[in-house]
């Protein structure tokens, strides 16, 4: 049963959310959101765990320099976990920072957040939503990594035969499992190469250094690609734009 309603983290800026019990209410539940129009579909998976504060600082403005004026620019749906926590943070900060107004949807299981005022938690690790994304998809799950297949079903809908591009930024073992599913449903997954863990493992899986046969078998796919974190701010935007052009 699709359950729409609005939520308010941010005061400059209303959310609308709805809960779902199963894939085929996404449909009615986006057309519910506003968000039936086709465009590019950006995906954003991954953490921010393990790594050096230069390189958080770097991870910082990929997001405030090159993820969200991309999307900005190509008005684009940006789909991701929606919890206030490792690269779901990040998006909404940058979403705020450079004043955007494309949809961020956030696509979490139900009994692992909390909303504004509830007061019988469902969780002991529940996390608040991000107060800058504009959308929240709640799905069935009691688990970390229940919302991955949503994920990727939500951005399949959004996109609706327009392009769409995962990009995998550190990560553990949930952000395997959705690069797992983003190459299932055919979509192409951009490794950030020196952001740490679960990307930098598939980075050196993409360039013949196996040290693990999951990641192995992904880069054998031919769904994931790779760039480094220190790359220059241009090649970013201009790879990034043009796999969300074609």
């Amino acid at each position: 049963m699709v359950n729409f309603f609005s939520l308010t983290l941010n005061p400059k800026q209303p959310a609308e959310a709805v809960t779902v019990s199963e894939a085929t209410e996404l449909p009615q539940a986006l057309a519910q959101l506003g968000l039936s129009n086709s465009r590019p579909v950006l995906v954003i998976v991954g953490g921010a765990s393990q790594i050096s504060e230069a390189d958080f600082l770097r991870i910082e403005n990929l997001f405030v320099e090159v993820l969200a004026p991309v999307a900005q620019r190509l008005n684009a749906y940006v789909v991701d976990g929606g919890t206030d926590a490792g690269v779901m943070k990040l998006i909404g900060k940058a979403h705020n920072q450079i004043n955007a107004d494309f949809p961020l949807i956030g696509v979490a299981p139900r009994a692992k957040v909390i909303l504004p005022e509830q007061t019988d938690i469902l969780s002991e690790d529940a996390t608040p939503l991000e107060a800058n994304h504009t959308h929240f998809v709640l799905v069935p799950g009691s688990n970390w990594g229940d919302e991955s297949p949503w994920i990727v079903e939500v951005a399949t809908l959004l996109a609706n035969g327009a392009p769409s591009l995962t990009v995998l930024i550190n990560g553990g073992e949930i952000t395997f499992v959705d690069a797992v599913n983003s190459v299932c449903a055919g979509r192409l997954v951009m490794v950030i190469a020196g952001s740490g863990r679960t990307a930098d493992k598939l980075a050196s899986a993409l360039h013949g250094d196996v040290t693990d046969e999951r990641c192995k078998e992904l880069a054998a796919s031919g769904c994931l690609q790779t760039m480094e974190l220190e790359a220059a701010k241009e090649d970013l935007i201009s790879t990034i734009t043009n796999l969300l052009l074609t």
